[in-house]
């Protein structure tokens, strides 16, 4: 059997989380990543039958049953990732309706999964229904964007426009907008299934005054995503007190997703 450090996407995860680290996106014991795992990746270096110990989930998710995770852990230090991944990081799977997991391999001092799984295996679910591609979900407290939502309209909609206006490439990259929702409490089922109801219409989904919910297929793909609507908010928050000279239009953005080939969220530009 294989060595589990040595696979592929355990070294993915393991530099995600440094990289997530070094922007400092995840201060503290802040921030968590879950990825989706086919069970062939898993068997191919744990075995088939495999189980440290049963952990309840404190929800139902019936829909990934079954499914395998690599998951942060909860109270852990993105920084400390590299240097004892498994201690701060544990593969899952679900059992029992969601209802507990069986832990695989990780969290080798007692620990568990990230206060926020509730949050992340609804997020899967939704994504799932709509992208059955989608692998990665991952949180995280970008200063810019976390900034944004204290000066900013929370508005899905505008919150939006105002970010696709900040770099050429930001409608490109997430055409599909940025759902906002207030201050909410955090690790919650009730945070966790609203969460997921608005990753049924976006990849990006901001928690006012908290940070930043991401999915993509794999976990360059999410990393890039909310890099660069971090960028954006960078640039607001720089320019938002300074009286505005130039600016991309709606135009332009239309031109942007034709010439790119993506589809726009509907509604979003002025007719």
């Amino acid at each position: 059997m294989k060595e589990i450090l040595e696979a592929p996407w355990m070294a993915e995860m393991i530099r995600t989380a440094t990289n997530m680290y070094d922007h400092g996106w995840d201060e503290r014991n802040g921030g968590n990543i879950s990825l989706l795992l086919e069970e062939a990746q898993v068997t191919e270096y744990l075995g088939p039958n495999g189980c440290v110990r049963e952990i309840p989930t404190g929800f139902s998710c019936p829909e990934l049953a079954g499914r395998c995770f690599l998951v942060t852990g909860t109270g852990k230090y993105f920084k400390n990732v590299r240097y004892a991944p498994e201690v701060n990081l544990g593969v899952v799977r679900l059992v029992d309706g969601g209802k507990s997991v069986q832990l695989l391999w990780g969290f080798a001092d007692g620990g568990r999964f990230t206060s926020e799984f509730p949050a992340h295996m609804m997020s899967h679910a939704a994504r799932l229904r709509v992208d059955p591609g989608n692998r990665v979900v991952m949180h995280c407290h970008p200063t810019n964007l976390l900034a944004m939502t204290y000066v900013h309209s929370l508005d899905g909609r505008e919150f939006t426009r105002t970010l696709w206006r900040m770099g050429t490439e930001c409608a490109v990259v997430f055409p599909d907008g940025v759902n906002v929702l207030p201050w909410m409490l955090c690790g919650t089922n009730e945070i966790g299934e609203a969460t997921a109801k608005q990753m049924e219409t976006a990849r990006l989904v901001v928690w006012a005054q908290h940070g930043v919910y991401g999915a993509g297929k794999c976990l360059d793909e999410t990393f890039g995503l909310i890099e660069t609507a971090e960028k954006a908010a960078e640039i607001y928050m720089k320019i938002a007190h300074l009286p505005r000279v130039n600016t991309i239009t709606d135009e332009h953005i239309r031109r942007l997703a034709g010439h790119f080939g993506v589809r726009l969220r509907e509604g979003y530009l002025h007719q």
